[in-house]
C-alpha cells in the first residue's frame, strides 16, 4: 500500500498537481541557497524506494534469451563477377561458385518471464521462432537450454521450458484493471544488458490494428522498450505482470516513446491453453467481417456509429446454422457492446468452443437477437488468420467490366460459387485508381446480385447524382463491402 501511495503521488506531481497530492512545503530560503529541502528529500526517497521495491519483486522472474538459428543465403552477390577466369587468377576459388546456398549460425537476444516455478517461460514468438538452440540465462546468472513447448503466430507468444525447479515465477495481474497515466515498469534485456529496468507510464490500453499479429490487445507505454527487450515483462506497482514487452514504433530502430507490450489476459490465456492442450484453441463463429464506416452506415441506413459488418457467411459454420446473413451489423456479442471488427473477433475467440452466446445485430433496420453456439476455429483457417476485409471508399467512373466467362474464371482462378463481373481496366484518372483492381469481382450492386455487364448497367445508371453506391466485391476469394461516391 505504501508503494502504491508514493506512485500514484509521482503521477500526480507529474502532472503539476504534486501540492494537492501531497502537500510539500519547501522552505525558500534553503531553495535559495542551493539545498534541498527535508521534505522534497524524503519525498524522492520514498518514491525511489517505492519504485525499487516493485522492480526487485519482479526483476528476478525476467530472463535473457539468446538464440542460434542457421540461415541460408547465396554466397556472393556478384557471381559473375566473381567467375571472371581473371579474378579467380589473383584471388582463387575460394570465394565459392555464384548462385552456391551457405549456411552461417546467426544469433539473437531477447526476453522472457518465469510464469512456473517448474521452468515454464513465457516469451514472444519472434524470439525463439526457428532457432536450433535456446539458452536461458537467469538473473542469477545460472545457464539453462531452453525447447519450445509451443509457439502462436497469430497472437505473437511462445512458451519454453528449462530443466530447473524453484524458480522465481511472477505474479500475473490484470491488465484489464490499467488506465491511461498509470505508472509501469519494464524489465528485459535491450541490447543484451541484462536486468534492465525502466519506468513510464501506459499510453493507452485495447491498441489493435497495429499490424504486428493477427489477435492483438496490446498496452502502449513510453517506458523505454529497445531490442532485446522483447518477451520481457511489462509491470505495475505491485511487481505484478501486466504485458509482455513486443514491439517499439520507430524509424531508427531505437526507443522514441512508443512501444507495445501484450496484455497480460490474453498472453496468459494463450500459455495455458498451450500448456493444456499443446495448442492454442480459439472460437469461431464462422463470419468474415469489416468495421462500420459512415459511409457504409449511409447507404444501409444504419444509425450506429460501432459494430462489426458481416461480408460473408461461411458454409457450415456456427455462423450459417445461427441464421446469419450478409450485411448483419452485429453490435453486441453476449451482453457486450461490440465496438468494431477487432474486438468483436477477440471476443469470439476468447470464447470457449461449445458455448451458446446471444448476438444482437441490426438487419433491415430491425433489431434482432442471433443465439449462435461457438465452434472452435479450424486449424486452416487459424493457418490463414482471420478474414476481416477493410473497407475501401471507391467511384466508379473510369471503371471497365466484363463477362465472367468460363475461360476468364480460370484463367483468374475464381471459384465456381462466385457470381458476378469482372473488373477488366481501372483508368489512370478514375477516382477507383489503386483501390479497385482488375480481377476484382462486383457481385451486389446496391444490395441487388448482379450476373451480367447488362445488369451492372442498368443497376449503377439507376443511381442518382451525389448518390452513394454499394458494392459487395470477391476480391481473391474474399468478400467485402465497398461504398461509391458518385
Amino acid at each position: 500500500m505504501r508503494a502504491c501511495y508514493w506512485l500514484r503521488a509521482f503521477v500526480v506531481m507529474a502532472a503539476g498537481l504534486l501540492i494537492a497530492a501531497a502537500p510539500v512545503r519547501v522552505d525558500s530560503v534553503s531553495a535559495a541557497e542551493g539545498a534541498v529541502s527535508p521534505a522534497a528529500k524524503e519525498f524522492l526517497r520514498t518514491l525511489g524506494n517505492s519504485i525499487s521495491e516493485a522492480a526487485e519483486v519482479a526483476k528476478p522472474s525476467v530472463v535473457n534469451i539468446s538464440t542460434t538459428t542457421t540461415v541460408s543465403m547465396e554466397q556472393h552477390p556478384f557471381g559473375e563477377f566473381f567467375d571472371n577466369p581473371l579474378f579467380k587468377k589473383f584471388f582463387g576459388d575460394e570465394f565459392g561458385q555464384p548462385g552456391q546456398q551457405k549456411k552461417f549460425k546467426s544469433a539473437a537476444l531477447g526476453s522472457g518471464v518465469i510464469i512456473s516455478s517448474d521452468g515454464y517461460i513465457l516469451t514472444n514468438n519472434h524470439v525463439v521462432e526457428n532457432a536450433d538452440e535456446i539458452i536461458v540465462t537467469l538473473g542469477n546468472k545460472k545457464e539453462f537450454k531452453g525447447k519450445v513447448i509451443g509457439t502462436d503466430p497469430p497472437s505473437e507468444i511462445a512458451v519454453i521450458k528449462i530443466d530447473a525447479k524453484d524458480l522465481p515465477a511472477i505474479k500475473v495481474g490484470r491488465s484489464r484493471d490499467l488506465r491511461a497515466g498509470d505508472v509501469v515498469i519494464a524489465i528485459g534485456n535491450p541490447f543484451g544488458l541484462n536486468q534492465t529496468i525502466t519506468m513510464g507510464i501506459v499510453s493507452a490500453v485495447g491498441r489493435a490494428d497495429i499490424g504486428i499479429s493477427d489477435y492483438e490487445d496490446y498496452i502502449q507505454t513510453d517506458a523505454a522498450i529497445n531490442p532485446g527487450n522483447s518477451g520481457g515483462a511489462l509491470v505495475n506497482y505491485n511487481g505484478e505482470l501486466v504485458g509482455i514487452n513486443t514491439a517499439i514504433f520507430s524509424t531508427l530502430g531505437g526507443n522514441i516513446g512508443i512501444g507495445f507490450a501484450i496484455s497480460s489476459e490474453m498472453a496468459n490465456r494463450v500459455a495455458q491453453s498451450i500448456l493444456k492442450h499443446g495448442r492454442v484453441i480459439r472460437g469461431w463463429l464462422g463470419v468474415s467481417i469489416q468495421d462500420l464506416t459512415p459511409e457504409l452506415a449511409q447507404s444501409f441506413g444504419i444509425k450506429e456509429e460501432k459494430g462489426a459488418l458481416v461480408t460473408e457467411v461461411l458454409e457450415n459454420s456456427p455462423a450459417e446454422r445461427a441464421g446469419f446473413r450478409r450485411g448483419d451489423l452485429i453490435v453486441s456479442y453476449g451482453g457486450k457492446a461490440v465496438e468494431n471488427g477487432t474486438a468483436l473477433k477477440n471476443m469470439v475467440a476468447n470464447t470457449a468452443p461449445g458455448t451458446t452466446v446471444p448476438l444482437t445485430v441490426r438487419r433491415e433496420g430491425k433489431t434482432e437477437t442471433i443465439t449462435a453456439t461457438i465452434g472452435e476455429l479450424p486449424a486452416a483457417t487459424a493457418k490463414k488468420g482471420p478474414e476481416r476485409p477493410k473497407a475501401e471508399e471507391q467511384a466508379l467512373r473510369g471503371v471497365e467490366v466484363q463477362e465472367l466467362t468460363p475461360a476468364v474464371r480460370e484463367r483468374l482462378d475464381i471459384a465456381k460459387g462466385i457470381k458476378g463481373v469482372v473488373v477488366a481496366k481501372v483508368d489512370p484518372g478514375s477516382p477507383a485508381r489503386g483501390v479497385l483492381a482488375p480481377g476484382d469481382v462486383i457481385v451486389e450492386v446496391n444490395r441487388t446480385p448482379v450476373a451480367s455487364v447488362k445488369e451492372y448497367r442498368q443497376i449503377v445508371s439507376k443511381a442518382g447524382a451525389g448518390e452513394n453506391i454499394l458494392l459487395l466485391v470477391n476480391r481473391k476469394g474474399r468478400y467485402l463491402y465497398v461504398t461509391v461516391t458518385k
